[in-house]
Formats: C-alpha cells, sequence, structure tokens
C-alpha cells in the first residue's frame, strides 16, 4: 500500500507526494512520486523542515512508555505538539507522534535544522529535580531570589553598592514628598538622591544596570552562581529541554570543512564551534541552546541550514583557539601589508633589497608552508617573475597546480632567500642547483618538506618544496584495489620469497603501495629491512634505514648489508641502477621476499627495461612475483557529483578508449537508458571544482608459464601486454575506466594520467 505525505521544504513550500520507495531517516535523502505530476524525484533531507506522514505511525507500540511530549516549532514558524522517542535514534532529524487525535498525520520526521525550537512543557527546574541535581528546598530558594531581584528597587540596589544607609534614602525621598506633595512620575529616584549629593550619576547608571541584569537573570544562572549545579549540569538539563544533543568536544574534532564554512571572527564573536558538515547542513556547537536567534543569525552567515548543539563555553573557548588556525588568511594579510609598504626602487633607481630575516618575511614563509600542509597539498612552488612581475607561489592539489598567492616583486629574492636558510643551504650561491630539507612542528606532528632550488632566467631562482608529513601505511582495502587485482596482489604477497615492484611516476603513490603491502604480512615472525630517501612511512615492527648517498651510503650499499643481517623481507626504495636491480634480484632468488620501485610508464615496459638494464632474463622471470603500475586519478567530489545518462558519443568513446576486443568480454554495460554515470559540478567542499581527493588506478601483471616464456624470449612489451590481458591482466585505463563506470572519476581525469 502506498504511503501518502506531506512535504514541508525550508522556504516554507509545501508538496503533496506518495512515497516511490520506503523511507529510510538514516540516508540523506526522500524519493517520492509528485501527486499531481506523477513525476518521481528525490529530495536531499537538508531541504526539507519535516516529512507529514499519513497511514501507520512509524514509532513502534512498544515504545509508548518511552515517549516524552515536545512542543516544536519548525524553521517556517508552524508548531506542533508531539511525542517523541530518542533524539539521537537517526543522524539526520527524529519521529513525533501527534498529540492531537484528530490530526491528518499519523507521525511526522523533523529534521534537525529545520527544528527552530523543541522544548519539552516541563520546566526547566523539574528536568533538574528528576537528576537529581537540586531538590525542592534548595529550588524553592532559588526561584524566591529570582523574584526578588525582579521587584528590586534602584533604591536599594544604590544602598547595597554605596554603602549608604537604607534609612538615609528613604529620608531623602521623604522630603522631597513632603515638599512637593507626590513626586512626579518623571522624577526618579536616582535623580533625587544626585541632587542631594548621595551618589554621582554614574552610580546611579551602575545601580540602573545591576537591576536590570537582575530582571534578566535565569534559573540556571542563580543556580550556578549559588554552587548547586555547574554548568555541565545546566547545559545537559537545556539539552534535554530544548531536545539537543549534548556533547563532550574532548571526544570531538572539527571537520577542515566546517571550519572553514564558517569565518573565525564570527565564531568568536558567536561563541560557536562548526562540528561537521553534511551536504547542505552545518552542525555547530553552542553553549547559549536558550537564544533562538543564533541558529538564524549562521544560516544568514553561512547559507547553510543549521543543526545545532550544546557544548560547554570553556570547551568552546579552546576549541576555537585549538582548531581555528589563521593561516591562510594571515598569508593575505602579510602579503597585503608587504605590497602596501613595497618600495621596489631606492633613491638611485636600483631595485631595493630586503632583509630575509625581516619578522614579516619569517612569518609570512612559515605560514605558506603551514597552510600548505594543512591543505593536503603534496607540492609548494615558489615563481620569482621577470622585471617587476610578482613572485608566484602554486599548489599542487590532488596532482594539478593552482595559483594560490602572489607577493610584490620587491620580495622575491628576500623570500628565496628565507627557504635557503630555513633549508640549510648556501644563500651567496646562485648559479648552481642545490637540495636540502625543512623540519617543521605543527600541532605535535612533524612535517618535512624536502626543498629543490633552481636557477632560472633573469637572475632568479625557483624554490619547490616537497611535503613529506609523517603518516600511518593504509590497509589494502582502502588502496582503490578492484576485487580482481586486490585478491592477486594478496595472493602474491603471501609468497614466501620472490621479488615485486611498483612502478610508476613520481607522486603515482608507489611508496605508500609498498608500505601497504609492507603492513599486510607486518608480522612478528618476520624481519623486515626497509631503505628509504625518505623515510616518509613509518611502521613498528619494520627496521627503516634512510640512506645518504652524499657520504656513500646509497640503495645498493643497504642492500648489501641488509643481506648480512638476517632478514625475512627487504624493501628498496628505488632501484636506480643496474647493480642495485641485479643484487635485488639474487636476493629474490635466495629465499628473500624483495620490495623496490622503478619509474616506468607500465607493468611490461617494466620487464623489457630490467633487461635492457642487463638483467638476465632467465633469473628474472623465475624471481618475478608482481609487478603493479598505479597512476592516481582526481576523485569526483562527494558532496556534489551529479548523476546523469551519457550520450552515446561519449559511451563510444569510453568503449573505443578501454578496447573493442576486451570491453564485451570484460563484461562491462552496455548503452542504454539506465546507463549511468557521474560527472563534476562544484561546490565549496571541492573549492568549486568538482573533484577532491584522489583515487589509485592499478595495472597487476602476475606471473604465469605463459608470462615467464615470454620474458625469457625477449618479447616485446607490447607483446607482453597482451599476452598479459589475455590472462586477465587490466591495463591503468581499463581499471581506470571501470572506476568511470562506478562514478568514482571521470573519463577526463584518466586519460590525463593514463597513455
Amino acid at each position: 500500500m502506498e504511503q501518502h505525505l506531506i512535504l514541508t521544504f525550508m522556504d516554507g513550500g509545501e508538496t503533496a507526494a506518495r512515497l516511490a520507495r520506503p523511507f529510510q531517516p538514516r540516508e540523506n535523502e526522500i524519493e517520492v512520486t509528485l501527486v499531481d505530476q506523477e513525476l518521481r524525484l528525490s529530495y536531499p533531507l537538508y531541504d526539507l523542515c519535516c516529512i507529514k506522514l499519513h497511514g501507520k505511525a512509524a514509532l513502534p507500540a512498544e515504545a509508548a512508555g518511552q515517549l516524552k511530549t515536545e512542543d516544536v516549532e519548525i524553521a517556517t514558524g508552524e508548531r506542533f505538539r508531539v511525542q517523541v522517542m530518542g533524539r539521537d535514534k537517526y543522524p539526520m532529524g527524529f519521529y513525533g507522534l501527534p498529540v492531537d487525535r484528530d490530526s491528518p498525520y499519523k507521525s511526522i520526521f523533523f529534521t534537525f535544522h529545520g527544528v527552530r525550537t523543541r522544548p519539552q512543557p516541563r520546566p526547566l527546574g523539574g528536568i533538574l529535580r528528576e537528576q537529581g541535581l537540586v531538590d525542592d528546598q534548595s529550588m524553592d530558594q532559588v526561584l524566591r531570589e529570582q523574584q526578588r531581584l525582579r521587584t528590586r528597587r534602584v533604591g536599594e540596589i544604590i544602598s547595597e553598592q554605596n554603602d549608604i544607609p537604607q534609612a538615609a534614602i528613604d529620608q531623602e525621598v521623604e522630603n522631597v514628598r513632603s515638599g512637593m506633595g507626590v513626586i512626579p512620575k518623571n522624577v526618579r529616584v536616582g535623580d533625587i538622591l544626585v541632587a542631594a549629593g548621595l551618589v554621582t550619576r554614574e552610580q546611579v547608571e551602575e545601580a540602573l544596570a545591576t537591576q536590570e541584569k537582575g530582571k534578566k537573570k535565569r534559573i540556571g544562572t542563580l543556580l550556578i552562581e549559588k554552587g548547586l549545579i555547574t554548568e555541565t549540569q545546566l547545559l545537559s538539563a537545556l539539552s534535554t529541554k530544548f531536545g539537543l544533543r549534548f556533547l563532550d568536544l574532548e571526544n570531538v574534532e572539527p571537520s577542515p570543512e566546517a571550519l572553514e564554512v564558517l569565518p573565525r571572527e564570527v565564531a568568536t564573536r558567536m561563541q560557536v564551534l562548526p562540528l561537521e558538515l553534511r551536504g547542505r547542513v552545518l552542525v555547530v556547537a553552542t553553549s547559549q541552546p536558550t537564544d533562538f536567534t543564533i541558529s538564524e543569525n549562521l544560516r544568514f552567515t553561512t547559507n547553510y541550514q543549521i543543526e545545532l548543539v550544546v557544548a560547554t563555553s570553556e570547551q568552546i573557548t579552546h576549541a576555537l583557539e585549538s582548531f581555528y588556525v589563521k593561516t591562510e588568511s594571515q598569508v593575505r594579510e602579510l602579503i597585503g601589508e608587504l605590497s602596501e609598504n613595497a618600495v621596489v626602487e631606492n633613491d638611485e633607481g636600483e631595485e631595493a633589497q630586503f632583509n630575509e630575516s625581516d619578522s614579516q618575511i619569517i612569518n609570512l614563509v612559515n605560514k605558506i608552508l603551514i597552510d600548505g600542509y594543512k591543505k593536503g597539498v603534496s607540492d609548494i612552488h615558489f615563481e620569482p617573475g621577470l622585471g617587476k612581475q610578482p613572485l608566484g607561489v602554486r599548489y599542487r592539489i590532488d596532482g594539478v597546480c593552482q595559483v594560490v598567492h602572489k607577493i610584490a616583486p620587491a620580495y622575491r629574492h628576500a623570500v628565496i632567500a628565507r627557504i635557503k636558510i630555513m633549508s640549510r643551504l648556501d644563500i651567496a650561491e646562485h648559479r648552481r642547483p642545490q637540495s636540502g630539507k625543512i623540519l617543521l612542528r605543527y600541532e605535535g606532528k612533524k612535517v618535512e618538506y624536502r626543498v629543490e632550488i633552481t636557477p632560472t632566467v633573469g637572475g632568479n631562482e625557483d624554490a619547490v618544496l616537497r611535503i613529506l608529513a609523517s603518516s600511518k601505511p593504509l590497509p589494502l582495502a582502502q588502496m582503490g584495489f578492484s576485487r580482481h587485482n586486490r585478491e592477486a596482489f594478496e595472493a602474491i604477497l603471501a609468497k614466501p620469497y620472490g621479488i615485486i615492484l611498483c612502478v610508476g611516476p613520481t607522486g603515482s603513490g608507489k611508496t605508500t603501495s609498498l608500505h601497504s603491502a609492507l603492513g599486510h604480512i607486518n608480522k612478528p615472525d618476520r624481519k623486515i629491512w626497509t631503505a628509504e630517501d625518505p623515510v616518509e612511512i613509518t611502521q613498528p615492527g619494520l627496521r627503516q634505514v634512510q640512506v645518504h648517498p652524499k657520504i656513500g651510503f646509497g640503495f645498493k650499499e643497504a642492500l648489501r648489508s641488509f643481506l648480512r643481517a638476517d632478514p625475512d623481507v627487504i624493501m628498496i626504495g628505488e632501484m636506480r641502477d643496474a647493480e642495485t636491480a641485479k643484487t635485488a634480484i639474487e636476493a629474490s632468488l635466495t629465499g628473500h621476499l624483495v620490495f623496490s620501485t622503478l619509474h616506468t610508464n607500465s607493468a611490461p615496459e617494466t620487464v623489457v627495461r630490467l633487461i635492457e638494464m642487463g638483467m638476465d632474463p632467465y633469473n628474472f622471470a623465475d624471481a618475478m612475483l608482481g609487478i603493479l603500475a598505479q597512476r592516481l586519478a582526481r576523485r569526483l567530489c562527494d558532496q556534489c557529483r551529479q548523476p546523469y545518462t551519457p550520450s552515446r558519443d561519449e559511451y563510444d568513446n569510453l568503449r573505443h578508449a578501454y578496447g573493442e576486443t576486451w570491453f564485451a568480454r570484460h563484461g562491462l554495460p552496455e548503452y542504454g537508458p539506465e546507463l549511468t554515470l557521474m560527472r563534476p559540478v562544484g561546490c565549496r567542499n571541492c573549492n568549486q571544482t568538482g573533484y577532491r581527493g584522489r583515487i589509485a588506478i592499478h595495472e597487476l601483471l602476475t606471473t604465469s608459464e605463459a608470462i615467464k616464456t615470454g620474458i625469457k624470449k625477449n618479447m616485446l612489451a607490447e607483446d607482453l601486454r597482451d599476452l598479459a590481458i589475455g590472462d586477465g591482466m587490466t591495463t591503468l585505463r581499463m581499471d581506470g575506466i571501470h572506476k568511470v563506470f562506478q562514478g568514482i572519476t571521470d573519463l577526463d581525469q584518466v586519460l590525463r594520467v593514463c597513455l
């Protein structure tokens, strides 16, 4: 039986519909068929205030004893008296059963962000009594105190604050009354006392302010002042009264996306903390749940729907200081100050020189480096322009360079010199390339920047910094492997000896993949040695070595040492020369499992390259377990990607890119109206690019008898490739197109990284 309902939107509009499929409150959307148009649509819950459902009630009958009555007011101003059970049952909202038996709705699903208020009818004092925080005597005492504050006269307050006897004040007022008969309404007690010289005008204003403040004092504030309850206990009770979640911020970390939505200045002024961004809903913590203007002001400021939760003011203040780092805004402010103060020429008409030790230059460089780390940047490029052109700063994010800052040309030499000083390089050398590294500590984490200084035309020098933040290995399940590739990769990792290579260009994730493989086999019964340059990922149980080529300790020297140190598994960061490659292959043939990387474009090409380097094809064929080639393609933003049906031409392009011969054999979908792909749109979450993060694309060549025979016969890379596809290998492009059909990326991004 179809269930009819009314959708109430945040803008006040309403639509009659019926469910197209069962409504799942844990999902972020509802799929309905419009009654008047027979049109099937999906609406995100963040567009809705509530869903009024006809028919069967949503709450179970056995829950009747757990229901609590609440008065719910939604953002449109409409009010409902409903019975509610468990406000934390669903992430996006809660169900209510109308108290009115004549209601046309059997149940209503309210979204958290669509609710303006939802207080329980019982007073705060009753909730505190139920929770055992105050007794009847204490509550009566506080209520009497509240009534006294609301009726206090100005004269009483002046007497208390200025140590003036009440009798003297009463006598002065009586004298005026005696002289006038009746005191005019426009003559106040404070005016009389000022005229009499008992107090000053400032003291009267202070008393009036105290009177007004006392009138507004709430029960909770008085209970805290008298030491009967704490702020945490009060806020917990208020969260119960208003149906809001109460959070301990010690166990919560705000998401970077939420912090970016709400500027620090606004968050500090309103004393709120953004915690989470779910679609168009921003979850915000406040310590003032009784201030109903907070939600509206935040909605206007951010253009997001707001879901309020409750936390203590102390925790919010501490979190604002801890999680809001003003790096990006400070970078812009510093650049602005430098630009305003820049003097490009001195009195002799020559370019002015600025000191790299100047505090503004130091702060600017530090903040650019930290800003890049916070944004997940892989590389930071400092690119001085010619003549009076500015110094450009570009970030490489998800494999794509973006211009983020432009600094006045007068400061370009000082900025580069500052980077050299931090890298401990020679600031007087401008003609030769230099390499170094910078170590910074940020929020307790060590961040390493690998620095390369390269001379460019016009007497300039470019600086490129690669960020090498310490991190942990990812499980294989999170590496983006297809099911076939993952099972095949895990199978070769289970082998006791042999060589496994991971290949691809710089920045394609080779080291991450190797460490994930090592993490998969890292057990106490195995001795694992690694030689790396640099050590980017650390793992307990691994014996990791940083090589130093400048002192004659390279990969081949480390490998020789490992072979004398009783290894089971060896990982060599890169096979840079024939000697290292030959030793690694020999090690794999003598009972060791060896991992390494190589800069080649594909798995079959790697075989040919090694044989051309002088490796014995028979030894290599026997030693090789597998070659994993990989790339990183930009991932479609999960928040804004949009489903669509591709055109026939677009489908044919996909088919052609995959390979006509293998398309049907590998079971890819045929063209039709039900075929759905995803395309980029752009939102704040992805900086309007439509892409956020990257996905790995793999090509795994494993050995079979046919592959071994092909290697021994020095088969060409193209022939070896066709042979491997016949054995079940999917090429990089094929694996990428599989991920296109899965809605993870699109063809443009696959073709950008795959030949």
